[in-house]
């Protein structure tokens, strides 16, 4: 799987087709969708109508939160195998770890990896004590584990926990949606590399192991994040950057579902 990979969260129709299009001309392999986010067939068909072969395109769909449950999990992966209109997922996740149903769902995941219908199985906002949970009933540790994971919401100990137990963490919404881009301190590090503020941001993610899956759909911003693999932040600037959390969040905190 590729570090850096396209998030297509929040587009439709006719747009997320497109952006995927462009994404794949561009150099990216990593697509990240979910049956939540409405798109499937949109970026089934920008698949469908890459040259690109299969085995170079790595897919990741995620498992809706009204779809949990053994029977009504292995029901939804067929529908999303069926919109992106492939013959296997490459990855497939928990979504969020919703209360009622995660054990079941999970037990679904492991039944569609055993039948080889899926490459990888893993889950998505799982903070520690979720993750331990896991270890009770599982028999296969998830691949990824994706979560909100920026500069301002340094999780390090998700990220030392992933690390010791060999799954890979992924960090969506990892530019903020803008929002710290005038950070006094990352602008100072976009002057020394003569670099943008998602570049810096970026590049910092890959320099940690942690995948990351910005999203655009303006050509120019598309390939602006993928050119954050031409450079490499020194480490003490990494360093430098793990010091800027303050527990900023942009999307739900997971708790909620302890």
């Amino acid at each position: 799987m590729p570090l850096l990979g396209l998030g297509v969260y929040d587009m439709y129709n006719s747009e997320a087709e497109q952006a995927v299009e462009s994404a794949l001309k561009i150099g990216y392999r990593l697509i990240d969708t979910a049956s939540m986010y409405n798109n499937e067939r949109e970026i089934g068909s920008a698949l469908k109508n890459s040259a690109l072969k299969r085995t170079d395109i790595f897919v990741t769909t995620k498992l809706n939160n009204s779809d949990h449950g053994y029977d009504q999990a292995l029901k939804a992966f067929d529908e999303s195998l069926q919109k992106l209109q492939l013959d296997y997922i490459d990855l497939y996740l928990i979504h969020w770890p919703i209360k009622a149903g995660r054990k079941e769902s999970w037990k679904a995941l492991e039944k569609l990896y055993a039948d080889n219908r899926v490459r990888a199985i893993g889950v998505a906002n799982y903070t520690v004590p979720f993750l331990e949970e896991l270890k009770l009933y599982s028999n296969i540790t998830p691949a990824l584990n994706q979560i909100e994971f920026t500069p301002w919401l340094f999780q390090k100990d998700v990220l030392d926990y992933c690390k010791s137990d060999r799954i890979q963490l992924q960090s969506y919404s990892p530019l903020t949606r803008g929002i710290k881009f005038n950070d006094p301190r990352l602008l100072t590090l976009c002057t020394k590399y003569e670099k943008t503020p998602a570049q810096i941001i970026l590049n910092w993610n890959i320099q940690l192991g942690v995948s990351t899956i910005p999203k655009s759909t303006k050509v120019e911003r598309l390939q602006e994040n993928f050119d954050a693999l031409n450079f490499t932040l020194e480490s003490d600037d990494v360093i430098f950057m793990n010091s800027f959390n303050e527990g900023f969040r942009i999307c739900d905190d997971p708790i909620q579902f302890l």
